[in-house]
């Protein structure tokens, strides 16, 4: 069975293929959209923004959805759970030019369940229909939406929500194999996205959860006949996931990269940073990113070390050229 599929469409929107990246928060930022969109996955989302902090029109907010064409098919994500200016705030990223909108139901962090966004949707399935409706009525492009498989193991409703989704008329529904409760702690349980694609009519089914290699996202086609996969945690370090994915769904072996490599990858993830952000929040993005590409290898273990307690953006440019492997 072919999973690869080239071009790919979600709805009317033409993609290159059916592997996207995700919108992670506090880590899919301009940079890396710079990065990993040089290897063309099918759809980069930007990390969520909120529907209330949209339409008022706040400038920190703005700057998450900063973007360049070269980066297109691109995709914005709101959350929050009033119906009444979903459509409105669905709108405005219509015009600022996104190939898709997405709607968060799937973020398990307690300040965003709180108010019953996010994951906190899964509680509420009918809401998640009321919201996607006032989406879909408001824009003309694709509209799709993330969740996970419930609140808990004891409310497992991913597949019903899916049915709702259909009926309000997303295009797509992504579905992490993990519940609200789990956070990202144990294995997904790839099972529910298979639930999904089975209660499916027409709405496509992108899988999600644990996709860190090319071997893994061919496994969770072949376990869940999912139409897609959103690749998350994985993007982290490699901005070049997708090629692996489409290298082994394409018959061939997965490239190996060396440590050179990846100190090369880092060091122009970090001049991208360097030209986006302030001095002090590139400094901050130094530990953070730095830690990405240079995880697991033996030796590596002094360089996140010392990454992680640089003073100033200058101290972190050098360690990264010259730190010895």
């Amino acid at each position: 069975m072919m999973f690869l599929k080239k071009p790919f469409y979600l709805g009317k929107a033409k993609l290159p293929n059916n592997i996207f990246y995700a919108p992670l928060a506090g880590c899919s930022d301009y940079p890396f959209r710079v990065m990993t969109s040089q290897y063309q996955p099918g759809l980069i989302y930007c990390e969520m923004v909120k529907m209330e902090a949209l339409v008022r029109n706040d400038p920190n907010t703005f700057r998450l959805l900063d973007y360049d064409v070269s980066m297109h098919p691109i995709g914005g994500q709101i959350v929050g759970s009033n119906p009444k200016i979903a459509g409105q705030a669905a709108k405005m990223i219509e015009d600022l030019g996104f190939d898709v909108v997405d709607l968060n139901c799937g973020c398990p962090v307690d300040k965003v369940t709180k108010d019953g966004s996010g994951s906190g949707l899964m509680k509420t399935p009918e809401l998640i229909g009321e919201i996607l409706h006032e989406m879909v009525a408001a824009v003309d492009i694709p509209v799709t939406v993330k969740i996970r498989a419930g609140w808990d193991e004891s409310s497992i409703n991913c597949a019903e929500v899916t049915k709702i989704s259909e009926q309000a008329g997303a295009v797509a529904i992504t579905v992490h194999g993990r519940t609200r409760k789990q956070a990202y702690r144990g294995a997904a349980n790839w099972d529910w996205i298979r639930d999904c694609v089975d209660a499916a009519d027409k709405i496509l089914v992108i899988g999600n959860g644990d996709v860190m290699s090319g071997e893994a996202a061919q496994k969770m086609f072949e376990t869940t006949g999912c139409d897609a996969v959103l690749v998350a945690r994985g993007t982290l370090g490699r901005p070049w996931i997708v090629q692996d994915i489409i290298d082994v769904l394409s018959g061939c072996g997965e490239q190996k990269r060396s440590l050179e490599q990846s100190r090369e990858a880092l060091l122009k993830h970090y001049q991208h940073v360097l030209d986006y952000q302030f001095r002090r929040k590139a400094t901050v993005d130094a530990r953070r990113i730095g830690c990405w590409y240079l995880k697991s290898a033996p030796g590596t273990k002094s360089f996140r070390h010392q990454i992680s307690r640089v003073e100033t953006s200058e101290e972190a440019l050098d360690l990264i050229r010259n730190f010895s492997l």
